[in-house]
């Protein structure tokens, strides 16, 4: 692959990582977690931790959202090419649900001991909280943050029908298109087919996706064309929003389409190679993104509401975001990793029985996956992109 490298991956071994995605994905968890701390005031008119410097900052901290989406967009393809659905599956369920399984259970025993600043959930919420599945069931989450892993999981439903086909770059691009559409039709309506298509969120993850064709074959008007609208639409959803006030004050909103375009243009460079960066640290700042996500905001507000007052809020501020990177770094090293790996070993035996493969036998004659091409020389990629498209189609 083109501007990315073969290193330890999550979903399994030798798939490509693009390492500049991993800090950016953490930049996005940290700008919820100003936001939650700092910027998203409680029934007191006061949020958890009044430090007004970084007001600027966590006032806008909620659209680290758009950025997780759009860089799930880039990563998801890139992850599911050469991949029967079985594959896929197998992929995204060790991701997901190791980590989310202990941030459950931990914030469920947290709030239960010690209800100082959230209600602790019913029992049974917490065992329809452990499907990932409760958004869907009306039931509540055990954290807020959860109702974003469930506009993943339905990004990976809709997209395991371009990996059942073979992930190709016109099948991509239709898909992009189609998905779009069915935004734009569905934006209006209620029920099962809105919950489906989610139009709220589809256009960051389709930028991401396009982004991800442009990284692979190189820039073309089609693909600008996709990127485009996508902003266009996304700015207007994000600016629908009822997040412009910070302690009862009005907040403007020209940052938030300035905020937005900055994260386009920075999974542009990324897709084009005009930003670059090997640093190691990167991955460690990927792998600690998710565990942070999940554990940081009602452990967080317990632990405010317990010390606040009584330790400076700057000071409090910063101790609860180191305690929350430490103990993120302790799930992905005690928990997903090892979960993962003997998750995947037994979903595997699985998948070599039949069970999960799930792609059709004439894939292969039907076209050509995008990873199994040779990597393009940017130079290279402006001439070949037409035939590419015809190939794969």
């Amino acid at each position: 692959m083109s501007h990315s490298e073969r290193a330890g991956d999550p979903d399994g071994p030798a798939r490509p990582r693009v390492r500049l995605l991993d800090g950016f994905r953490l930049l996005a968890a940290l700008m919820v977690v100003c936001w939650h701390y700092s910027g998203l005031t409680h029934g007191n008119g006061q949020p958890s931790a009044d430090i007004r410097p970084l007001h600027p900052f966590a006032a806008y901290g909620w659209l680290g959202v758009e950025l997780f989406f759009l860089i799930s967009g880039f990563v998801i393809a890139m992850s599911a090419v050469n991949r029967s659905v079985g594959e896929f599956a197998v992929s995204r369920f060790v991701r997901l649900f190791p980590a989310y399984w202990l941030g459950v259970l931990v914030t469920a025993v947290v709030l239960l001991i010690w209800p100082i600043a959230v209600h602790p959930p019913k029992l049974s919420d917490i065992g329809v909280n452990l499907t990932m599945l409760q958004e869907g069931f009306r039931v509540p989450s055990v954290d807020a943050v959860y109702w974003t892993l469930f506009a993943e999981l339905r990004f990976y439903l809709l997209f395991a029908f371009v990996v059942w086909r073979g992930v190709t770059y016109a099948r991509a691009v239709g898909f992009s298109v189609i998905w779009l559409a069915a935004s734009a039709l569905t934006y209006s309506s209620h029920g099962l087919i809105h919950t489906l298509v989610m139009p709220d969120w589809a256009p960051f993850f389709v930028a991401g996706l396009a982004f991800f064709l442009m990284h692979r074959y190189g820039a073309n008007l089609l693909l600008w064309t996709i990127v485009v609208a996508t902003f266009l639409l996304g700015q207007r959803q994000a600016l629908s929003s009822n997040n412009f006030h910070l302690m009862g004050q009005p907040m403007p909103a020209w940052p938030v389409v300035a905020i937005l375009a900055g994260f386009y243009l920075l999974v542009a460079a990324v897709a084009l190679g005009w930003l670059r960066a090997n640093w190691r640290w990167l991955t460690v700042a990927g792998v600690l993104t998710y565990p942070l996500y999940l554990l940081h905001e009602y452990i967080g507000w317990t632990v405010f509401a317990e010390f606040r007052g009584r330790v400076d809020d700057g000071v409090l501020f910063l101790a609860v975001l180191a305690g929350m990177l430490g103990a993120a770094w302790l799930v992905h090293r005690f928990v997903e990793k090892p979960v993962a790996s003997w998750l995947r070993r037994r979903l595997a035996t699985a998948s070599a029985c039949g069970v999960v493969r799930l792609r059709p036998a004439a894939t292969a004659a039907r076209g050509t996956d995008i990873d199994a091409l040779p990597a393009l020389p940017r130079q290279r990629a402006g001439k070949v992109k037409a035939r590419d498209a015809r190939s794969t189609g």
